[in-house]
């Protein structure tokens, strides 16, 4: 019989590991010779700032002559801007919102309506993913709206928010066999899929899946996001129906690394109010992935997200510093995935949780053996104590994960002590928040 440990006991096997250096200090613009701020089009990757520091580092568009930079309004002229030389500097002013609804993109025949009385389980059955002409026409619904919302950022770009009030509203920034990405200041928001699929063979009760992230990165490297805002607006998940006993789910990740992606730093960004926050590899073929995936998570604040904070496959992927706040636990579902192969070392983050919460729900095994974690705290209602990750999993699930995932991060800013991670975060995550 698995034994059991009392919270207290678990509190007290864990050290504070925090390195000796200095607390990161948010990055602030530098001034102009002028005095005025510097240009954030222009700003660089600092030296060391995670794995997307590696090698040549990543500075974006900040090359871009004059004639390569562009301040855009509307979905056509980020299309257009997307689709100019680079490399090039994007500036977003005000909202961007997509230019039709979910009706302009229905065809075939298409209704929810239609779809849902086409395949209810007690007419459809469980055991056979939907086909036919409603599904064919979800789909060539779907592909409307993929061509309209789904824009491609090519290599040594930079896409940057003017002022504190740069929104980019139900558009799907996709960093697609890209290098030298930057994409800072900008507050996403609501990239619902208009045409969920339904497949009663996702799990033991069948699931609905959405296509859209707010930023996908998929075979891309060199990718640093940067202070900004991921949420679900007004339209969250949590507002949408049961179909077939399941949640309509019209939104799928935040911010997604996939498909070979490598030297991705993801810093200072706040999720909230969302379930699928952030996958870091999509399958568990090693042919795509394996010696991939090398992702620094550093300084983010997840605001009642509910699972893959990240979720893990094969990659190295340093996570330090973040700032998890968990206050429903009949929602949440897990923070770190330890996925096939994953290498995971935690360190110096702060986990907020509401009492119902157990720590032994933060970690979760998707497949994964081990992972290094150090230096971590909780707090639940009172004062800050130490937590081990690993060890308040184990004395709930088996198998056990190991304690050490292998690799020693060395390309990090500055390590904050855990216990000052929730001010700082709170403070400097986030769109509008530079400087």
């Amino acid at each position: 019989m698995k034994r059991a440990v009392a919270l207290t006991a678990l509190l007290s096997l864990a050290v504070l590991a925090a390195p000796a250096a200095s607390a990161a200090v948010p990055e602030t613009p530098t001034a102009s010779p002028a005095g005025r701020k510097a240009d954030l089009g222009r700003q660089t990757l600092p030296a060391n700032d995670g794995w997307a520091a590696e090698g040549t580092g990543t500075t974006g568009g900040a090359a871009a002559p004059t004639s390569n930079t562009h301040t855009v309004s509307t979905r056509a002229q980020l299309a257009a801007a997307l689709a100019a030389p680079s490399p090039k500097i994007i500036y977003v002013k005000g909202t961007i919102d997509t230019d039709r609804t979910c009706a302009d993109y229905a065809t075939g025949g298409y209704t929810l309506e239609a779809y849902l009385a086409a395949y209810d389980p007690a007419v459809w059955g469980r055991d056979t993913e939907p086909s036919g002409p409603l599904e064919d026409a979800r789909a060539a619904s779907a592909a409307r709206q993929t061509a309209n919302i789904k824009l491609k950022v090519g290599s040594n770009t930079t896409i940057v928010g003017l002022g504190k009030d740069a929104r980019i509203r139900g558009v799907n920034l996709h960093i697609d066999k890209a290098d030298n990405v930057i994409v800072r200041n900008i507050d996403f928001e609501d990239t619902a899929d208009c045409f969920p699929q339904w497949d009663p063979t996702d799990g033991d009760e069948g699931n609905w899946n959405s296509l859209y992230d707010n930023i996908s990165v998929t075979g891309s490297t060199h990718v640093w996001v940067d202070h900004n805002t991921f949420t679900d607006g007004d339209n969250p998940d949590s507002n949408q129906p049961l179909y077939f006993g399941r949640p309509y789910q019209v939104h799928d990740g935040q911010l997604d690394i996939t498909s070979g992606s490598n030297y991705v730093t993801a810093s200072w960004n706040r999720f909230a109010d969302h379930d699928k926050t952030m996958l870091i590899g999509s399958t568990n073929n090693p042919a795509t992935d394996a010696g991939k995936l090398k992702v620094t998570v550093h300084h983010n604040h997840f605001d009642n997200t509910l699972q893959r904070l990240p979720r893990v496959r094969f990659g190295q992927v340093h996570v330090y510093n973040n700032y998890y706040e968990i206050p429903d636990a009949s929602t949440f579902v897990y923070a770190l995935g330890v996925g096939v192969q994953s290498q995971i070392f935690a360190e110096n983050n702060f986990f907020r949780l509401s009492r119902a919460v157990s720590p032994a729900s933060l970690l979760y095994n998707w497949g994964g053996t081990s992972l290094t974690a150090r230096g971590n705290v909780l707090r639940v209602g009172g004062p800050v104590v130490p937590l081990d990750l690993v060890a308040a999993y184990n004395a709930a699930h088996d198998p056990d994960f190991g304690t050490d995932a292998g690799w020693t991060p060395t390309l990090h800013t500055a390590i904050e002590p855990a216990p000052e991670v929730r001010r700082s975060v709170s403070r400097h995550a986030g769109s509008g928040k530079i400087g």
